[in-house]
């Protein structure tokens, strides 16, 4: 089940990471896709968000303080509808074992850094969000 904003048909994306400039550039990206955009600067931000309201796409940094990508995925699934979200890694990780593990835990996709809205759009195609 995908929660979005029934009468507009918005979709909402939360972006976590703890670069306030990540977060920036991935908020003009995401909003000119046609994304409500929240965000967070680590996972236990996060976590605490979507318990409020659940987002449709959650875009992630691996390597944050207070707590980490991975936990928050793990975490997130764990919720209350927490299942629904599309989850994609966005990080400087580039270790294979990474990526599975990413993947392992919940994740749809993953994207490196840096990014640009091609790439995000390609991603957030193939975990079917857009």
């Amino acid at each position: 089940m995908v929660k979005s904003d029934s009468a507009t048909g918005v979709k909402l994306c939360l972006v976590v990471d703890d670069s306030r400039v990540v977060r920036k550039v991935a908020r003009r990206i995401l909003e000119d896709l046609g994304f409500e955009v929240a965000e967070a600067g680590d996972g236990a931000e996060a976590l605490a968000w979507v318990r409020t309201a659940m987002p449709d796409v959650v875009l992630l940094d691996w390597n944050m303080p207070v707590m980490n990508g991975i936990e928050f995925l793990r975490r997130l699934r764990q919720e209350p509808g927490g299942e629904a979200p599309k989850v994609i890694f966005c990080s400087v990780e580039n270790d294979l074992d990474r990526i599975r593990q990413a993947l392992d835990e919940g994740a749809c996709e993953y994207i490196m850094k840096p990014f640009d809205g091609d790439i995000v759009a390609s991603k957030l195609m193939l975990a079917g969000a857009l």
